[in-house]
């Protein structure tokens, strides 16, 4: 937090979270300390780069807003990550109930005899990959990406050869079943045969007894 006689601004450092290709915003919040009226203008070293909204305003007695700023998309990293931009917020009182439409063109012209305070603020990056790291991020990816795919190549020989084993296990047992089947066929039905022929033939021979030794009725 940074504050004049005027105003209180926090935080006291543009801080951005840095992507390529993307962009990013931080808010900074603006407290009127006074009873006044303040009127305040941002001017940054590097305007094609920042986006600010409101760049100028009017704030009542007691009151604040918010700026935000935005850093446009970049397509290069700083090098080492460092910023050299610099912003710098002028505040001044105004008349009661002036509009942000109603200041005039020197409003913010120290030579008009106008009281300006000045609060400068620095610029930070923040980033989690520095320079150089997105080549080593798609290295790292690549090898990630290589390793995943001879890890599923080898699951799935594995799994080939698994399945292999179990086809095999599968064909020798089915194989032992019709051997033990013909094996209990064959012998099965000649042993039941040849109950059957006994009993057939032991049925007829008492057929024969019994009527052969039947007395007679004459």
């Amino acid at each position: 937090m940074t504050a004049t006689t005027l105003i209180t601004i926090s935080p006291d450092e543009l801080r951005f979270h840095f992507e390529l290709e993307k962009q990013t915003f931080c808010d900074l919040k603006v407290l009127n300390n006074t009873q006044n009226y303040v009127a305040f203008k941002v001017k940054t070293t590097s305007p094609k780069k920042y986006f600010v909204r409101p760049n100028t305003g009017v704030i009542h007695p007691w009151d604040s807003c918010i700026i935000r700023v935005t850093l446009q998309a970049q397509r290069e990293y700083p090098p080492d990550m460092q910023c050299k931009d610099k912003f710098l917020l002028q505040s001044t009182i105004v008349a009661p109930n002036t509009d942000v439409d109603d200041l005039p063109a020197d409003t913010f012209n120290k030579d008009s005899g106008n009281l300006i305070e000045d609060l400068k603020l620095r610029v930070s990056y923040i980033t989690t990959s520095p320079e150089g790291s997105s080549e080593d991020d798609g290295r790292n990816s690549s090898q990630k990406l290589d390793s995943s795919s001879s890890q599923a190549v080898q699951l799935l020989k594995e799994e080939r050869d698994a399945a292999a084993r179990q086809t095999r296990q599968l064909q020798q047992e089915v194989d032992m079943l019709k051997r033990r089947r013909n094996q209990r066929g064959d012998p099965g039905f000649s042993f039941t045969f040849a109950i059957f022929v006994g009993l057939l033939g032991f049925l007829l021979g008492f057929l024969l007894k019994f009527l052969f030794s039947s007395p007679s009725t004459e």
